[in-house]
């Protein structure tokens, strides 16, 4: 007998195998999908969703400065990308298009479509209420006035993620930064933008890199400080940037700063004996 003609007919084959095939989803969806999470579920199914779309992908279709004129969004993902899903409020001090009828507004844009559940606030010297929409609210108001900072705080809650993009001016960053910085949670991110004014006189900066009234004469106090329980100044008094400054990264133009707590502690007086006058007790 020709071999071929004990073969079943394909149709019967293609019909076992849907079959079967059947049977293992039937199989699958009674046993296996109560045990996993959803997405674990979609991912067995071979679905998934498409790939979230990143910072730079945003700020290139919003138009904000922060990327192409500055290359700032990398360094924000890396230090925002947990808060993506949270629900937090965040400010931005200076929304941009300065003067200009109806211009600014990109980086509150783009800080929106990153963070769906954020609260997103521009300050900012003149009226940019065109801005507004759902989620994104712009107030009126100096960054160096106490009142103002406080009635936004008062009126949106406390900010998890401070920007501040306001005058550039050495001067207004370093007021913003001790009015607003005791404000926030720890766990809080505040960054400086434009640091490349401390270097231009033009915006109270200085061509003296060893100046002590830019912003980055103010950043490298604040790095100092990180190790401020390693000073051996017996009569030195920590400040509040040197006990709640925890992280201090600089980029080109851009710092961030983390709050929390900075108190670990230093091993100064075992390491430094001599100075300590500290003595071995005698052997019994």
């Amino acid at each position: 007998m020709n071999p071929a003609a004990r073969r079943p007919p394909a149709s019967l084959v293609s019909s076992w195998r849907s079959r079967s095939t059947e049977l293992a989803r039937q199989a699958a969806v009674r046993h296996v999908k109560p045990l996993v999470s959803v997405e674990v579920w979609d991912r067995l199914r071979g679905h998934s969703d498409p790939p979230r779309p990143s910072l730079t992908d945003i700020a290139k279709s919003t138009g904000t400065d922060k990327w192409g004129v500055h290359f700032y969004t990398p360094h924000y993902e890396r230090h925002l990308e947990h808060l993506r899903d949270e629900e937090f409020v965040l400010l931005e001090i200076g929304v941009g298009g300065y003067k200009r009828s109806r211009q600014g507004g990109a980086s509150l844009r783009m800080w929106r479509r990153y963070f769906p559940g954020a609260q997103i606030v521009g300050l900012d010297i003149e009226d940019k209420s065109f801005v507004d929409r759902p989620r994104i609210t712009t107030v009126i108001g100096d960054q160096t006035d106490e009142k103002v900072l406080r009635s936004v705080l008062d009126r949106f809650g406390t900010p998890l993620v401070v920007i501040d993009d306001g005058s550039h001016r050495p001067s207004d960053i370093r007021a913003t930064f001790e009015l607003l910085f005791p404000m926030l949670p720890d766990g809080a991110v505040y960054a400086i933008e434009d640091t490349q004014t401390s270097y231009w006189p033009e915006f109270g900066g200085s061509e003296d890199r060893q100046s002590r009234d830019t912003t980055m004469a103010f950043v490298k106090d604040l790095v100092d400080g990180l190790n401020h329980e390693e000073f051996l100044d017996a009569d030195y008094e920590p400040s509040y940037s040197d006990t709640h400054v925890r992280g201090v990264h600089c980029y080109h133009n851009l710092v961030i700063i983390e709050k929390g707590d900075n108190l670990e502690g230093t091993n100064k007086h075992r390491v430094l004996r001599k100075r300590f006058g500290f003595r071995r007790e005698a052997k019994d």
